[in-house]
């Protein structure tokens, strides 16, 4: 098993496989990507001994990350071999959904179980402004495409942004009144390069979390694959919300997850300072090197992730390595 010196069991893995997005999202990447190559990225074969590695070790669930993942063209193929290997119960991507009504089916097919799509705001002028693409209709038609193929999980994640959706949790609340979708409001985090931004936007998801209780939401429990939101249910709602507050006592008390860059870095944080080369581990179909070496790894993860300190690691921007 995966089980780091504080006695965090480890059954996720949060997988990037590109840097690349095409979005200039305001709080990631505002005069688009740094990413001078897409060369180095882990293929498939690669990618099939990770997650196995990872799955001999008790990680059950798998989210496919970037950057902007369906940026790679053989993403349908990187989902189906995620959902091969034993062991692996789940397979999630998290998208901005700019081809998710395109592909959805084929990806369901794959294999995928759920599906977050990134969605700031629901009027199309200001996601316009916070995305740089003038797509909403195009990516809520995705959305209701991904939920009629089937897919078991669609989500939203919204990142709270001050001056751009503070006041829009009552048309969130109507937009889940009667769908079954868990819309997630995701607390803006500092990065390297986002400082005065981060101070001009943040907006704590505590006083959203107080509007909840206040008006009869209540917390779902959680089960051992689910990520860091504390996600609430009303009897009127088919929807849910989540909240995840990374800046709130205890975030990291249950962490359940690790990383793994496009250019195969592991990452114990996302706020790490340094990230473990594991290039060389997955050149050859005997997992067990690397399965030694990510034991011995993840024992030096940190208790917490020293936000509140504003220490941000090595992290450049939430593209680096999915957020």
């Amino acid at each position: 098993m995966l089980i780091d010196a504080f006695s965090r069991r480890f059954t996720y893995l949060r997988l990037s496989i590109t840097e690349s997005c095409n979005f200039r999202c305001s709080y990631c990447l505002p005069n688009g990507t740094d990413c001078e190559s897409r060369s180095g990225e882990l293929n498939l074969v690669e990618i099939r001994r990770l997650v196995t590695a990872f799955a001999r070790l008790g990680t059950k669930k798998v989210r496919i990350t970037g950057g902007e993942p369906a940026l790679r063209k053989d993403l349908t193929e990187i989902i189906a071999t995620c959902k091969s290997v034993p062991g692996i119960e789940k397979v999630a991507i998290t998208t901005n959904g700019y081809r998710l009504a395109r592909d959805a089916q084929a990806w369901f097919d794959a294999g995928l179980d759920a599906v977050n799509v990134s969605i700031d705001s629901l009027d199309a002028d200001t996601f316009h402004l916070v995305t740089g693409q003038d797509k909403l209709a195009e990516i809520l038609a995705g959305v209701a495409k991904a939920r009629a193929v089937g897919i078991k999980q669609v989500k939203i994640n919204t990142v709270l942004l001050r001056q751009h959706n503070a006041l829009a949790l009552p048309d969130f609340l109507d937009f889940i009144k009667s769908q079954d979708i868990s819309l997630r409001f995701i607390e803006l985090m500092r990065t390297n390069d986002n400082t005065q931004y981060y101070k001009n936007q943040h907006l704590s998801g505590e006083s959203i979390q107080q509007k909840l209780l206040a008006t009869g939401w209540q917390l779902k429990a959680k089960s051992s694959t689910d990520g860091p939101a504390l996600e609430y249910y009303h009897g009127d709602y088919q929807g849910r919300i989540g909240l995840i507050m990374p800046y709130s006592n205890d975030f990291c008390a249950d962490c359940n997850r690790l990383r793994v860059s496009s250019q195969a870095g592991l990452y114990l944080c996302l706020f790490t300072e340094q990230q473990q080369d594991l290039r060389q581990l997955l050149q050859n179909d005997d997992v067990l090197p690397l399965m030694q070496f990510l034991q011995q790894a993840v024992l030096g993860k940190e208790a917490t992730h020293y936000l509140h300190q504003d220490f941000s690691g090595g992290t450049r921007h939430l593209a680096q390595i999915g957020g």
